[in-house]
């Protein structure tokens, strides 16, 4: 029976509770699973194959996310900082710390990336969810951003009738809907006619960031918070602009 090597285990005790959310945040990031994965696939191999190592073994996670940016050239330092503070949870002096800045400097990042999310064109949003109570929350947050809403579905043929009637340039989509049916479906079907970003509003986000499957980049867990919804929504829409791209 193969065993593993003491140091390997110690290290995928360390950071496998953690990946799910490094995943996340790669991925929302560089506005892609496939270059997300990719490059926490990457940091993965150097860890195992010994040409890095981990340090801070009083907080794996901020370690983790700390040696994720010194390994990698990334994208956009104001968004950075938005998604590490408010979407992944780090506190201004622990991001300050991954990103190796000045808690000011951070501060100042999230005040130009909150101000390029409330500039930016205003967008359709189509909302997928079976809850009116979740819907009519999501609603309002997307109107007070100054979205407009396309619709509202609570089932998987409602969303498909939706957006052939009036097209969405944004989905939120919760996983279960009423009649039993899939958000994953639904979303599957509304990209086979229309490239949209999706962000998938769910209970159990782990479930769609394994790094085993085609899978979301964009992920909320349930119960939501406003201002994770909005960042969130705010990057998948800046993702698309010509001007987004990860750096090399």
């Amino acid at each position: 029976m193969h065993h593993e090597q003491p140091d390997s285990a110690s290290l995928r005790w360390r950071i496998e509770p953690h990946l799910p959310h490094l995943r996340r945040y790669a991925r929302a990031l560089t506005g892609s699973q496939q270059a997300g994965d990719g490059l926490v696939r990457a940091l993965l191999l150097d860890l195992v194959e010994g040409r890095t190592t981990l340090a801070g073994d009083d907080n794996p996670r901020q370690a983790l996310f700390a040696l994720f940016h010194r390994r990698n050239r990334l994208p956009h330092a104001d968004r950075q900082a938005l998604l590490l503070t408010v979407v992944e949870g780090f506190g201004l002096d622990q991001a300050a710390r991954i990103l190796r800045e000045t808690p000011v400097a951070v501060q100042q990042s999230i005040a130009a990336a909150r101000t390029a999310i409330a500039d930016m064109i205003r967008s359709r949003v189509l909302i997928i969810e079976d809850e009116p109570l979740i819907a009519m929350a999501l609603e309002q947050l997307m109107t007070d951003m100054g979205h407009s809403i396309v619709g509202m579905a609570a089932t998987e043929a409602q969303a498909v009738a939706i957006v052939a009637a009036n097209p969405p340039d944004l989905v939120l989509a919760d996983i279960q809907l009423a009649d039993g049916s899939s958000g994953i479906d639904a979303v599957n079907r509304i990209l086979a006619v229309n490239d949209v970003p999706i962000i998938f509003i769910t209970g159990y986000p782990e479930r769609l960031l394994t790094g085993l499957l085609p899978e979301p980049a964009f992920l909320i867990a349930k119960p939501f918070d406003p201002d994770v919804v909005a960042a969130t929504v705010g990057q998948a829409l800046l993702a698309r602009l010509p001007d987004f791209a990860p750096a090399p």
